[in-house]
């Protein structure tokens, strides 16, 4: 697990937004994941998600809270988080402000119909050259479609790990294209669910907002986040 921590990006925000900029406007190929402590659990169950994880060119960014003190429980300076969702509004914006081509993949029929229309509207420059929801079958087949359309920003919305074994699988048909995994972003960028208040957001409670909104996901958050430091501390 060690080797993932000294994968990640370690600097602010500021300067990956900077990153993201510089390669969307040189049509750079770029896989980024946003890893959380589930993503570093599953690498050690998982040989497919350790294999991308650790790929030389997949970037990994620190998403959750969790991932950040542990780093630095291990030694390693790691700035802040760089949420999912936050790196999708940056692309967007971005993208809007470049006039670059977009492709949307994953969520309900009804969560990507109202993404297309809240995208067009508020981001009348960046071009929606496609959109599919993550209930079709053949997903495989709607990544060779997506090749030929040639976007510049790739957003896949399905869940940790599928979203990322997707991409990982299909990144060698494109010569360009930023390719991130949003989990649930869609359904917040849509207008569907709001994202936690300000204060959870600033105090990086995040976590314990959805836990309040949805209190299934306890045991999900123990098995990740829990374990995840017992593991952790094993490592200083």
């Amino acid at each position: 697990m060690r080797n993932l921590f000294e994968k990640l990006y370690n600097k602010d925000a500021e300067s990956f937004y900077n990153i993201l900029k510089k390669n969307l406007k040189y049509n750079k190929k770029m896989f980024i994941v946003t890893a959380n402590p589930e993503t570093f659990m599953m690498s050690e169950k998982d040989k497919e998600m350790a294999e991308l994880l650790l790929d030389k060119n997949t970037i990994l960014v620190p998403d959750g809270i969790g991932i950040v003190k542990a780093a630095r429980m291990i030694n390693y300076d790691v700035k802040e988080r760089i949420t999912g969702i936050d790196i999708a509004n940056e692309l967007i914006e971005l993208g809007d402000s470049l006039k670059k081509k977009i492709y949307f993949f994953g969520a309900k029929p009804e969560v990507i119909k109202s993404l297309n229309n809240v995208i067009s509207e508020k981001y009348p420059n960046l071009k929606i050259v496609g959109s599919k929801d993550g209930y079709v079958k053949d997903k495989d087949k709607v990544f060779d479609e997506i090749a030929e359309l040639e976007p510049d920003i790739i957003l896949v919305a399905m869940g940790i790990p599928l979203q990322e074994k997707l991409i990982y699988k299909h990144l060698n048909k494109f010569k360009k294209g930023i390719f991130v995994g949003v989990g649930g972003s869609f359904d917040v960028i849509s207008g569907h669910k709001k994202r936690a208040p300000k204060i959870f957001i600033k105090l990086n409670l995040e976590w314990l907002y959805r836990i309040l909104k949805e209190p299934s996901r306890i045991k999900r958050f123990y098995d990740s986040n829990v374990k995840f430091l017992f593991k952790v501390r094993k490592l200083k």
